[in-house]
């Protein structure tokens, strides 16, 4: 049975970017290896995630007049899930045949930015609990073999984030990427990821030096 990584982390943390660069060093080392993002904005579930419900510019507009970062979190992890789950087959396929499997965001990209919205800390956790519950049991879905979380600090995030041509409905929304980051925190916490910090004394480290320390913290032989 393969190993599932999963590269998580807040709004401009550089998640994609990590997912290759890890995925390079693996095959490097002589490890089989694949890597997916969720959404996958390419297929049924993925355009639906994209156009009607995050109103991407680049997909199509949203249905939701008051916006996606304003949606009801139970009603938005429904969405995501049900792409995960319609989806997972082409992952399922590479763990059985003893492959690395590395996600840009998974299960925990629901808790992280669903569970933002939510300000009262119990109800939070109940919400935690419900995903963990819905994704993991429900529906089946594997839990990650390691979890790496990059924090970007909200307002290193909110400069970046402007240097990008489109933006869906929550990443117009500072308030979401501020209640995000949080949440994301308080769920590294509760689950053990493994934190990585994108800044350092009040600068930005460079990719290499993330890279580096992800490498160093995996669980490989």
């Amino acid at each position: 049975m393969g190993k599932l990584i999963v590269i998580e982390g807040t709004d401009c943390s550089g998640k994609e970017t990590q997912t290759k660069l890890l995925k390079e060093a693996l095959e490097i080392r002589g490890y089989k290896v694949k890597h997916f993002s969720f959404p996958m904005y390419d297929t049924p579930t993925g355009k639906i995630i994209g156009g009607a419900y995050l109103g991407k510019e680049d997909i199509g507009a949203s249905y939701f007049d008051e916006g996606s970062a304003q949606v009801d979190p139970y009603i938005s992890c429904l969405y995501y899930a049900a792409d995960r789950k319609y989806n997972f087959s082409k992952i399922e396929k590479y763990l059985n045949s003893d492959y690395f499997v590395i996600l840009d965001r998974y299960t925990s990209s629901n808790m992280g930015h669903q569970g933002g919205k939510i300000s009262d800390k119990d109800e939070r956790f109940h919400m935690y609990q419900w995903i963990d519950k819905l994704e993991y049991w429900l529906l089946k879905l594997p839990k990650a073999d390691q979890t790496f979380f990059l924090h970007m600090p909200y307002e290193y995030s909110t400069k970046l984030i402007k240097l990008r041509n489109t933006l869906d409905g929550n990443e117009k929304s500072i308030e979401h990427l501020k209640n995000a980051e949080e949440a994301y925190i308080e769920l590294s916490e509760l689950y053990n990821w493994d934190r990585i910090e994108c800044v350092g004394n009040g600068n930005l480290k460079s990719v290499d030096m993330i890279h580096q320390e992800i490498l160093k913290r995996l669980n490989i032989q």
